[in-house]
């Protein structure tokens, strides 16, 4: 009997790490798990069943002297039951709750690479994962989902074709609350994420260590906290070119951090990610493949950072350390057509978060769900806007046209949902032929030809500017439409980068942020239920809409950011809400 306990508590971390993570690691330890169960239990009832069984035969005899060994064994029983029900409940939750630093121990996790392994693939997993959050199960819960909706259903690329009460149309209407569901899940995965990344740092910074495979794991750990931390300050805080004195987001950086702990300043956060992304790049030598963080993701994430800081010179360095590298290419015109159905291929990417057909969550919790459907694939009622077809408008031959995707009736003429035109969103689509599957690009090659260009532009490098424009424009079937150059009349070199930047990453949660980090006014003088009251017999497509709230939304508009969620503010006390 002992021995069966023994075995079976020996292994229930890595089965609980496994079970967690979705990995084929240590099979055999599992099979020994799985077999030490009904062993356990069986001996457990009959040692019961022979207790009940002497229990009756004693009290009908009155054979009182035997109660104090019975009472014993069945205190004996008692632990075993006990035993029984924690594995029970430990089973029941860790799935769905449970963060590395929960399912493997510091000592598993420092003595062996393959646990330590285990742990960071645990803190990817959290990107994509419906994780419990309040007791509650849900299927819109993912970090990715919200992430884009809370990004890109905020900006003019993207139009809602119905007033809902699913918390994604608060982004649309800016009609934020502390209470709302997306905003809350996110802010509470992401703080999740980061609490794996402190875990680990600090598993494998407690001994120095020059193996290369942990330097790489540990590297990756301080990327993924500097990327969580850099996507929470772009929703929750000011942008750094508006005010960088203003409140960040609440720095955590190990473990041991208060739960009550006041929000860093922009600046200190921006500080904290370059710092973290600067570590990350320097500790990576070893890729695991571009759905792991490597040197170069760091890179990316510093230049894009650097940018957002207005440190145009690192973020043009950064970009060219990415494009030198050797690493990577622009994908052709063809090759870009499916780009995004072959993330984990493409030669473009820098890293993505990659799923598996087994993580298809199809119509109920994907994110093409949202902006696609093949008939019963999706909802499919966010499209692409008036605003960034009509910027597309002048190259029909433009291949970025494949991924907006008009729906059509038998006459070829397009359909509308109340009232609104559909035009649908594919680049989170058809990986493996599925309408709802695809590995999110969070870096590629082309954002990198973007920031550098950007970067050039502010600094008055027109030429070298509209070169980078170029390179990507040579890939996506303008070859007879380049600049070469030159300038377009009436125009300047920032507004063709930011033009191109909006076209290129159209749909990749960049363009709220580009807008209002450039302190410009966002646009939406477009037909679509952003606009408060709207009712379809009031829409006309022969002209804009007017006197509509919501129409142009000022950069120091208080409501481009979200409120900090309720839970933190509340059982926070030193965490200041945003106005």
């Amino acid at each position: 009997m002992k021995n069966y306990i023994k075995n079976f508590f020996i292994n229930l971390p890595v089965f609980r790490s496994t079970l967690l993570r979705g990995t084929k690691q240590s099979a055999s330890n599992n099979k020994k798990l799985f077999d030490a169960i009904p062993t356990f239990v069986g001996m457990t009832c009959k040692r019961f069943m022979f207790f009940l069984l002497a229990f009756k035969v004693k009290t009908k005899y009155k054979s009182l002297p035997v109660m104090p060994n019975l009472i014993g064994h069945l205190k004996k029983f008692a632990v075993y039951v006990v035993m029984i029900v924690m594995c029970t409940i430990t089973f029941s939750s860790c799935i769905k709750d449970v963060t590395p630093s929960d399912s493997i121990t510091t000592e598993t996790l420092t003595s062996t690479t393959e646990g330590l392994t285990n742990a960071v693939n645990g803190a990817y997993a959290l990107f994509k994962d419906h994780v419990e959050f309040n007791g509650t199960a849900d299927d819109n819960n993912m970090y990715l989902r919200q992430y884009f909706q809370l990004s890109d259903f905020a900006s003019d690329d993207i139009t809602c074709g119905q007033v809902t009460e699913d918390p994604l149309f608060y982004s649309f209407s800016l009609d934020h609350s502390p209470t709302q569901t997306n905003t809350r899940y996110f802010w509470y995965i992401s703080y999740k994420i980061i609490n794996d990344c402190n875990t680990v740092i600090a598993a494998v910074e407690a001994n120095s260590t020059d193996d290369a495979t942990r330097k790489q794991l540990l590297g990756e750990c301080y990327f993924l906290r500097a990327f969580t931390n850099f996507n929470l300050v772009r929703l929750f805080a000011r942008p750094y070119s508006q005010d960088k004195s203003a409140p960040g987001i609440i720095l955590r950086t190990s473990t041991d951090d208060p739960a009550q702990k006041a929000r860093a300043t922009v600046e200190e956060t921006y500080n904290q990610i370059v710092e973290d992304a600067k570590k990350a790049a320097d500790l990576m030598n070893q890729s695991r493949g571009v759905m792991y963080a490597t040197k170069e993701a760091a890179w990316a994430l510093l230049s894009r950072a650097y940018l957002y800081m207005e440190d145009n010179k690192d973020a043009a360095d950064y970009a060219t350390k990415v494009i030198t590298s050797g690493k990577f290419s622009l994908a052709s015109s063809s090759a870009f057509k499916t780009m995004f159905a072959n993330a984990v291929q493409s030669s473009e990417t820098i890293f993505c978060i990659s799923f598996t057909a087994k993580e298809d969550y199809g119509k109920f919790g994907s994110i093409a769900s949202m902006i696609y459907s093949d008939g019963n694939s999706g909802w499919g009622e966010e499209y692409a806007s008036p605003s960034i077809r009509d910027l597309m408008d002048a190259h029909p031959e433009d291949v970025r046209w494949s991924y907006i995707v008009p729906l059509k009736d038998a006459n070829g003429d397009i359909q509308k949902k109340n009232g609104i035109p559909i035009y649908y969103v594919t680049k989170f689509s058809f990986q493996d032929g599925s309408p709802t599957l695809s590995s999110p690009i969070m870096f590629r090659l082309a954002e990198m030809y973007l920031n550098r260009a950007e970067a050039n532009a502010k600094q008055g490098n027109t030429k070298a500017a509209l070169d980078d424009v170029d390179a990507i424009r040579k890939n996506r079937g303008l070859q007879s439409s380049l600049y070469n150059g030159v300038v377009p009349a009436g125009s300047t070199a920032l507004k063709v980068v930011l033009n191109e930047r909006r076209i290129e990453l159209a749909f990749e949660a960049q363009r709220t942020y580009d807008v209002y980090r450039n302190n410009m006014a966002l646009n939406r003088t477009y037909w679509g239920y952003h606009l408060p009251g709207l009712k379809e017999t009031d829409i006309d497509l022969s002209k804009e809409p007017t006197g509509y709230p919501n129409e142009i939304i000022q950069p120091d508009d208080p409501r481009i950011i979200y409120y900090i969620p309720i839970d933190e503010v509340q059982s926070n006390p030193l965490c200041v809400q945003n106005p």
